[in-house]
């Protein structure tokens, strides 16, 4: 994994995009840093974070859109998976290597809090956890893009789906308010929810009986509790939709100065979740 890992991570520095994509995100900060904290003498670097997290649906598509599309555009992904390495190695050594790219300038930022320490008070506390659950936010970003970026041979392609991916998780809260809280629509939802956890499971498995079995055993518990306690499906959609938006966790932080461990665990499980996946098509494309 180190050979791979020290490959990907000279690739990123010898193309100069981990060199722009640094520069970009340290100069953006610093505008924003001058006009909130230095002229208007706000004392938290977490509300620049906060104002800032939005360039992330652009600097993540661009840093990922290769990982695995360039591979299979080039046809190395072959000798690639022929390497006397696991496909886990290759993976997380790549995934390794553009978080590291991303750990760059959020180590840049640190000075940050600093600098406003020099001029007054300071927050470091709130400041440094809103970098640490940004970074990781970005890392939750990363293996979105790294998944979108191995199903496809095109690194435009994989720009734009994890582009679109991204601009939906960031616009995630926004949209829940917009989906309807009656009893029938949260079973509709859940059986549609169910049926792409079919899909997911057929595209890894490619066995329909087993996709089908699970589609139509979570569709008899919901129809069975629809009877039992219908009261349970009302809000269930909205509460649960609620529950997957991501960037709520580094609001939290930034915004109510609270740190919830529960969404540092989420960030975690959806890394490992999209890690796994990337594995699972990598996986599917070596077999075939």
């Amino acid at each position: 994994m180190a050979a791979i890992y020290k490959r990907e991570l000279k690739s990123y520095f010898q193309s100069m995009t981990g060199y722009v994509l640094t520069a970009f995100m340290v100069v953006f900060t610093g505008i924003y840093f001058m006009a909130y904290n230095l002229n208007s003498g706000y004392p938290y670097f977490s509300y620049v974070l906060l104002s800032i997290n939005y360039i992330l649906i652009i600097i993540v598509p661009l840093l990922t859109m290769r990982s695995f599309a360039e591979e299979r555009k080039s046809r190395t992904d072959q000798m690639l998976l022929s390497a006397p390495v696991s496909l886990t190695e290759v993976v997380l050594g790549k995934y390794l290597a553009m978080i590291t790219v991303f750990a760059v300038p959020c180590v840049i930022f640190c000075t940050f809090p600093l600098i406003i320490k020099s001029f007054g008070t300071a927050y470091l506390k709130v400041d440094y956890l809103s970098i640490l659950m940004f970074f990781l936010m970005g890392c939750v970003y990363i293996s979105i893009g790294m998944f979108l970026s191995s199903l496809t041979e095109s690194q435009i392609i994989a720009a734009v789906t994890t582009f679109g991916a991204l601009l939906l998780v960031y616009l995630w809260g926004g949209l829940t308010k917009f989906l309807p809280t009656s009893k029938t629509s949260g079973m509709i939802g859940m059986v549609i929810l169910l049926t792409i956890v079919a899909a997911v499971i057929y595209q890894m498995t490619k066995n329909w009986m087993i996709s089908g079995i699970v589609e139509v055993i979570g569709v008899a518990i919901v129809v069975a509790l629809s009877f039992v306690k219908a009261e349970l499906f009302e809000n269930l959609l909205v509460n649960l939709m609620e529950k997957l938006y991501i960037t709520e966790v580094f609001e939290n932080i930034a915004v109510n100065r609270l740190f919830d461990v529960s969404g540092l665990v989420m960030y975690l499980t959806v890394i490992a979740v999209f890690v796994f996946f990337t594995m699972q098509s990598i996986q599917k494309r070596r077999w075939s």
